[in-house]
């Protein structure tokens, strides 16, 4: 099915995003609207250290209204790899640095409006190294095991799409404790 774009108009420029309006043609010769976000890009991380814990934020969380518990993640800055991105995320919001970042996927956070891709990675060998965290973040950290955190999730105790996401991409690289 082709789609083919007539025009693009910025409603908006915000600090992490943009909201376009395009104009599409449908495969079937109709005009429609949609309204897309368009995002740089993020990464977000899975730090779980030698004893299995995996370290999670809790923030709150505006459009929700509530404090959620999530796994660290973060913006790309302009022309930032994200491997890059994971490392200074995980020291911001952490206090830790990883001997090993490794990607274990990606997937777009809503796509049906959004152009945000969300890069996964498993950051392992963790010891302290913090860098201060952005000025609008009050984070409160939380270790939990591996096996009681996929537990939580499978439960709908975790309502972060993201995070619940990025759990299921990690049965696959932590096996020996995903059940």
């Amino acid at each position: 099915m082709k789609f083919t774009l007539l025009h693009s108009q910025r409603a908006y420029t915000g600090r992490a995003f943009s909201v376009n309006q395009d104009k599409l043609q449908t495969p079937d010769g109709r005009e429609v609207l949609f309204d897309i976000i368009y995002h740089i890009g993020s990464v977000i991380l899975i730090p779980i250290d030698s004893q299995g814990m995996v370290y999670f934020v809790r923030q709150y969380r505006h459009a929700a209204g509530l404090d959620m518990l999530e796994l660290p993640a973060g913006t790309l800055e302009p022309d930032e790899a994200p491997a890059q991105a994971a490392a200074r995320e995980l020291r911001e919001e952490t206090g830790m640095a990883a001997e090993t970042l490794k990607e274990i996927g990606s997937f777009y956070l809503a796509p049906g409006y959004s152009t945000e891709k969300m890069h996964v990675f498993l950051a392992t060998g963790l010891h302290p190294s913090p860098l201060p965290p952005d000025e609008d973040e009050f984070l409160s950290l939380e270790k939990i095991p591996y096996p009681q955190a996929l537990a939580q999730a499978k439960q709908s105790q975790m309502e972060d799409a993201k995070t619940l996401a990025a759990l299921l991409l990690a049965t696959e690289h932590i096996p020996n404790l995903g059940e």
